[in-house]
């Protein structure tokens, strides 16, 4: 086993962020501050010196991966599987929109992992799409010797349902884990000798 730590980045600030809009696979786009915040934590992310840079395919996490990529000197590969949560008829609305047209749908989607927005996906779906992007980079690195670490950019809700999935954690207790900020991240590691990962760290960091 060589896949020893996983940096789990949230892109930077977004239009949509700001006007409280739920984004999913909508394409919204950096603000000034988000280009700032991933300007900012992308030599916070060379420090750690990985070894590969993975990025969801939707704008705002692919320009921020840009900027890591230029500051750890790495290639980007983009993979649609890091998408956010596809929120299906959610997707451009505020909480309060949908609370109006679904009354309770807020308070069901955030507290059960198996809930899906109409027409969206589950946490549960996400995770089960997402989760093969690491096998498949453990399988990868598997006979290489020196200690790899791997960085994904990707969105705040699929990061806590990865996170919740690497740790195997009962579906039961993933609404304990939170949202992340903006050009934040989670960091999980393991041991050399055990093949479990562990919680390391989570919304660490310097965005907002």
């Amino acid at each position: 086993m060589s896949l020893r730590r996983l940096v789990l980045l949230r892109h930077g600030q977004t239009d949509y962020n700001v006007g409280g809009r739920m984004q999913g696979h909508l394409d919204s786009l950096l603000t000034e501050t988000g280009v700032e915040q991933a300007a900012s934590v992308a030599p916070e992310i060379a420090r750690l010196v990985p070894d590969r840079l993975v990025s969801s395919d939707l704008r705002r996490a692919v320009d921020t991966a840009d900027l890591v990529s230029a500051a750890c000197g790495l290639p980007v590969k983009y993979d649609a599987r890091l998408r956010e949560t596809h929120l299906g008829e959610w997707q451009g609305r505020t909480v309060a929109e949908i609370e109006d047209a679904w009354p309770g749908a807020i308070a069901a989607w955030r507290s059960d992992p198996g809930w899906a927005p109409p027409g969206g996906e589950s946490r549960i779906e996400v995770v089960r799409r997402s989760l093969p992007v690491v096998e498949e980079l453990d399988e990868e690195y598997a006979s290489v010797g020196p200690e790899v670490t791997v960085v994904l950019v990707a969105h705040g809700g699929l990061i806590a349902g990865l996170v919740c999935g690497l740790l195997a954690l009962p579906t039961s207790a993933w609404p304990a884990i939170g949202g992340i900020g903006n050009c934040r991240w989670a960091a999980l590691a393991r041991r050399a000798d055990h093949p479990r990962w562990r919680l390391a760290g989570y919304n660490v960091g310097i965005g907002t």
